[in-house]
């Protein structure tokens, strides 16, 4: 007489209740006619709990393999994912998409996302024009084009024809135009492109009158350009990988060589190799005179080594002109006998020097500008005697004009906070200058330095009310007491009251820069309520290379504490709760979000690693990944490096009997930088080993790589699903 139980159906699963404890029959009958107490508990359990209850997660090759490091034995169950040519990993691939799209396809938010994203994104997006031999040229996108159009005018302004379009190239937008190259007397252009979003690089010459396509083509080249000299170019590439292996061998021995126009790339001449250093890269850049060339080394360190060579003189030979390849070097102009570089040799903010071509070592290097308290991060020369110098200061851009004997002449007000990139030539008085933020999409300006004004060169017009929403940087204390910026782009309407949901996002490694810039993937999300949250972590570039180094090798944990603090200061302070907090990030952010779920797995709601770095152990066996060294040491340096790697190593920190976040790990088939069998096998062992109900999906595009040259289908189908995911599992609309 005082219990009642009984049961019933909720999305094809079974709910069971019971409750007793009611004092006589009348409070049972109210409790069954209060209409809202029995949905409330079939309501207990959520549909996503339901959904993932459900999931069968397809059984991943493994095998006994067992790895020693310094007397430790460490085992590696799911090794035979890292054969992605196998028959068994194929198929576990086919099975384990099948299942994600089977999940993903089901929620409403993806659907409803993708079709605001395609809202949102379907405007013109102009960039900044340049001038090369009497002719202008523009890249444009009309709205919804998967690649960006080349466009040549006869003069700025005027009327804009088609003069290469990436579009073209394949039916599905899957080649991606990655550079272009004119010839230092403006007949031809060697454009670079990639295919599948892979690091391979094919190289094309068209005729620039006539629009002609040559007979001339490269392959097998990989992080180049094109450097004209006389009838020819240089370039920098591999051989050819083993058939069936080619997005996962590793590359050694890069080498430099010169193709002259008309002939086949079997008779390609040598320039420049250097086999006692295999795990290097080699390249050359020739001025636009053809009177300097210059051989960069990088790969060794956190910078590189510089050489140059003098193209007057007949047999001439490279004259070393740093030794120190801890620092970056990077030529920006010439002038005569003058080489202006670009440098942090000295100065951790960087700074300008001049060389002398008849006494170019470092030490007869002149300083023109020193460094300053912000980050120096770019240099242009205009109008025959003026530079225009960007900083950076707390991750924002300022701007100044200078002389060409190094004295700021003025500031350059830019349009707000938000980041700046400046483009001009020495021979010319036309400056344009790119700007954006996280509520501005990106806008082109064009500056009279004469005057100090800048005008819209070109504004987009974007189905979204800017004008709704803000952007703030604040700062909160890391785990160490470290100052951290955090930048958080909500509507101006939002009232903090510890449950909107938050995406948080952050890199922190091999001294890169994130400037606030928009992003139309966010869009729906910033509509529905979200927060977007951008953390300055260090390992990247924004406060030089202090905060670089403070992030790498031994100190890489800092990285990883100051993404884990910022997510407790955002519950602390009221803006979210671990209930609607979901943390993302790609490569090198793809291992921060592997390492804080696994350090941390009962802080977030949602994890979302992209493309990450997951087996610290052996990254540096795939492709380039030796390249990341300097940045992470490897496994093989020491054993104290080996521990410390292992002691936060994602795929290594995945504990049985954890209950982890709902987890979307995404990668793809043709990712030749980060390999995807760092993401097979963490998500194998994070599937395995899971022991709530949250779900825990890979998505395994196709034919894509690691990011770069994604045609915008593809852009929005993936963040149609990571965004649909995490508001599904956050319980969000899409509004």
């Amino acid at each position: 007489p005082n219990t009642i139980k009984g049961s019933f159906r909720y999305r094809n699963c079974l709910f069971s209740f019971k409750y007793s404890n009611f004092a006589n029959i009348d409070e049972i009958r109210y409790y069954i006619m209060n209409k809202n107490l029995l949905f409330a508990a079939a309501m207990a359990m959520t549909a996503t709990t339901a959904m993932a209850q459900k999931l069968k997660y397809p059984e991943a090759p493994h095998d006994n393999t067992v790895d020693t490091y310094f007397g430790e034995k460490v085992a590696d169950p799911f090794r035979p994912l890292e054969d992605d040519n196998s028959e068994a990993t194929a198929k576990w691939v086919k099975e384990e998409n099948a299942l994600t799209r089977s999940y993903l396809d089901k929620m409403p938010q993806r659907s409803q996302y993708l079709k605001r994203l395609k809202e949102v994104s379907n405007y013109e997006k102009v960039y900044t024009p340049f001038e090369k031999h009497g002719k202008w040229y523009v890249y444009r996108n009309n709205g919804l084009q998967n690649q960006a159009v080349l466009y040549q005018m006869d003069k700025l302004g005027g009327e804009q024809r088609v003069f290469l379009d990436p579009n073209k190239l394949s039916t599905d937008g899957t080649v991606a135009l990655k550079s272009i190259s004119f010839s230092n007397d403006g007949k031809y252009l060697a454009y670079v492109i990639s295919r599948n979003g892979s690091d391979w690089e094919e190289i094309y010459v068209k005729d620039v009158a006539t629009g002609k396509l040559l007979d001339d083509h490269i392959v097998w080249a990989k992080f180049t350009g094109a450097a004209w000299q006389g009838d020819g170019f240089y370039y920098s590439a591999y051989d050819a990988p083993e058939q069936g292996h080619e997005t996962s061998a590793k590359n050694s021995v890069q080498k430099v060589y010169y193709h002259k126009l008309g002939t086949p790339q079997s008779q390609d001449v040598l320039f420049y190799q250097n086999p006692a250093y295999p795990l290097r890269f080699y390249g050359v850049g020739v001025n636009k005179e053809e009177t300097m060339m210059f051989l960069y080394e990088s790969g060794m360190d956190q910078g590189l080594n510089l050489y140059v060579r003098d193209l007057r003189q007949p047999n001439s030979q490279f004259i070393q002109m740093t030794g120190d390849a801890s620092k970056n070097y990077s030529p920006i102009e010439t002038i005569g006998d003058s080489i202006y570089l670009f440098t942090n040799a000295g100065a951790e903010n960087n700074r300008i020097m001049v060389a002398d071509i008849h006494h170019p070592g470092y030490q007869d290097w002149k300083e023109l500008v020193p460094q300053s308290d912000d980050v120096l991060d770019g240099v242009t020369f205009i109008g025959g005697d003026k530079l225009v110098l960007t900083y950076t200061k707390d991750n924002i851009s300022e701007a100044f004009l200078y002389n060409i004997n190094g004295q700021r002449l003025s500031e350059i007000k830019l349009p707000g906070v938000g980041s700046a990139s400046f483009s001009g030539k020495r021979e010319r008085p036309e400056c344009f200058y790119s700007y954006t933020s996280y509520t501005v999409p990106n806008t082109i300006y064009q500056y009279d330095y004469k005057t100090g004004k800048s005008t819209v060169y070109s504004q987009p017009k974007v189905n979204f009310r800017t004008s709704d929403y803000t952007s703030e940087m604040q700062f909160y204390t890391s785990k160490d007491g470290t100052r951290i910026p955090i930048f958080l782009t909500y509507k101006k309407s939002l009232k903090r009251n510890g449950k909107t949901p938050v995406l948080m996002y952050g890199y922190g490694g091999f001294n890169v820069t994130y400037p606030p810039y928009f992003s139309a993937m966010r869009l729906p999300f910033l509509e529905s309520g979200g927060i977007y949250a951008y953390v300055v972590l260090r390992g990247g570039g924004e406060y030089g290379e202090a905060w670089h180094l403070a992030g790498t090798k031994m100190q890489k944990q800092n990285v990883f504490d100051d993404f884990i603090s910022a997510a407790e200061w955002l519950i602390k302070d009221n803006y979210t709760d671990k209930d609607h907090l979901a943390i993302m990030g790609g490569s090198n952010g793809g291992l921060l979000v592997g390492a804080c779920m696994t350090q941390r797995p009962d802080l977030y709601k949602v994890c979302i690693p992209e493309v990450g770095v997951m087996d610290m152990l052996r990254y540096h066996k795939f492709t380039i990944g030796w390249n990341w060294a300097p940045d992470y040491g490897t496994a093989d340096d020491s054993k104290e490096m080996f521990e410390y790697l292992k002691g936060y190593s994602p795929l290594h920190n995945i504990k049985k009997g954890v209950s982890y976040p709902a987890t979307l790990v995404t990668t793809a088939d043709h990712d030749d930088r980060v390999v995807p069998a760092h993401s097979f096998k963490f998500a194998a062992t994070l599937q395995q080993d899971q022991a709530g109900s949250a779900p825990v999906l890979i998505r395994i595009d196709s034919k894509a790589g690691h990011g770069g040259g994604k045609p915008l289908s593809k852009q929005m189908e993936e963040n149609a699903d990571i965004y649909g995911f995490i508001m599904y599992q956050m319980g969000m609309k899409v509004k």
